[in-house]
């Protein structure tokens, strides 16, 4: 029977992260050969040897400054047919509305970074009252695919997008062009990560229905179906660990894992309890996109503690990786990866925290990448607290994993 391999685990020090982290951490990793790039809340950090040793990139002055200011979220991608390193970068509101920002550098120097920043008025003049939050970002064959939630400045939610950006000009650096598209019925947008010539993104649309989308590479269009898959609900999110300390204050049924293999798109995120799955557990849906029909449920789940947030890529092969938690109950927040092995999951804590979080804020996203080159095997993000329950003692982790004998 086939286990989990942790071919590199390792947990970041403060000399790496500036102590600029947080307990809704949203880490997320990519690597080329021995150059390793991870960011989270509110550090990114750079290895030339594998994990090894780890430089500090501060994204308050590593770019020049962009509305008002690097705010908080990050991604970062490593595209391998292209060879280039994809930085992407939330920044803070002003005077209405903010910029996300896509930098982009050559695989031999990740320092040379070039960029693009997009603002809700580049797109429509009227929108003086949005700004862009909570981004997910793959790539398929030939673009790039960028998502984000739209707010006002009440903070209520307005719209979701969808950008399309070329690899090739990415790759040489020329003027950049894009496509975008817009949706006011379903927000959080996920993308499947692996996609090649499509790629696929989903919503939950109400109860059960499960709106996915697809937009191929070679089209200007947007198309959807909707699934009803099997019962789930959104609550409570509740797990405490040790002493009673929560970790699910924050945590909602938002997809945060979402994959492309073949024919068939997965989508994983935290549902609450039910009859069978008496803590909150990892819901899984997989859909076959040629016939839009629902073909599995490959649910994560305990008898003892919860599962959540969740992260998911295949690999060359197609076998799904996932990086997500696992906590309450005997044990305060570990970070989990694995594989699905036929009709099983099979997972290995990579580190269990000391204590659990104040006011049990944590989240709210990871990142499960293919690692270059060793494409059967996976990199992941994650992190856990040692030491303490403050956001200073939050200790990132870099996982590079494999399927073992």
């Amino acid at each position: 029977m086939a286990q989990v391999r942790l071919i590199r685990n390792i947990g970041l020090d403060d000399n790496a992260t500036g102590v600029q982290t947080s307990t809704i951490h949203e880490p997320t990793v990519a690597t080329s050969h021995d150059d390793v790039f991870i960011t989270g809340n509110w550090f990114a950090g750079r290895s030339t040897d594998d994990g090894a040793a780890w430089t500090l990139i501060n994204p308050y002055n590593a770019l020049p400054p962009a509305a008002g200011g690097f705010c908080c979220d990050q991604i970062v991608l490593y595209e391998p047919s292209r060879d280039i390193w994809i930085w992407i970068l939330q920044y803070a509101a002003a005077g209405g509305g903010n910029v996300f920002r896509i930098a982009y550098a050559p695989g031999a120097d990740p320092t040379a970074w070039a960029w693009h920043d997009f603002g809700p008025r580049d797109l429509d003049p009227t929108w003086t009252d949005l700004w862009f939050d909570y981004p997910d970002a793959a790539f398929s064959s030939n673009h790039l695919y960028v998502t984000f939630n739209g707010f006002n400045g009440a903070g209520s939610w307005q719209r979701a997008f969808a950008f399309k950006v070329p690899l090739d000009t990415l790759r040489a650096g020329t003027a950049l062009t894009y496509q975008w598209w817009s949706t006011t019925k379903n927000g959080s947008l996920r993308l499947t990560q692996g996609a090649a010539g499509s790629m696929f993104f989903a919503s939950h649309n109400g109860g059960r229905t499960l709106r996915v989308y697809g937009w191929p590479d070679g089209s200007n269009t947007v198309g959807s179906f909707d699934v009803q898959v099997g019962q789930w609900t959104r609550d409570p999110y509740s797990a405490p660990g040790p002493g009673g300390v929560e970790w699910l204050t924050r945590t909602d049924s938002r997809i945060t894992g979402s994959w492309v293999s073949g024919t068939r798109a997965g989508f994983l995120w935290t549902a609450g309890p039910r009859s069978g799955r008496p803590l909150p557990y990892v819901k899984g849906a997989v859909v076959d996109w040629t016939t839009q029909a629902l073909v599995e449920e490959p649910d994560i789940w305990s008898q003892e503690s919860a599962y959540a947030q969740p992260a998911a890529c295949p690999n060359a092969q197609g076998i799904v990786g996932v990086s997500l938690f696992l906590g309450g109950g005997p044990r305060h927040p570990a970070h989990v990866v694995g594989f699905r092995d036929g009709g099983e999951w099979r997972l290995a804590v990579t580190g269990t925290s000391t204590h659990g979080p104040l006011a049990g804020k944590w989240g709210d996203y990871l990142s499960c990448r293919r690692h270059h080159p060793e494409s059967s095997e996976w990199v992941a993000s994650g992190y856990t607290l040692q030491g303490g329950s403050d956001r200073r003692n939050v200790e990132p982790r870099y996982v590079h994993f494999g399927i073992g004998p």
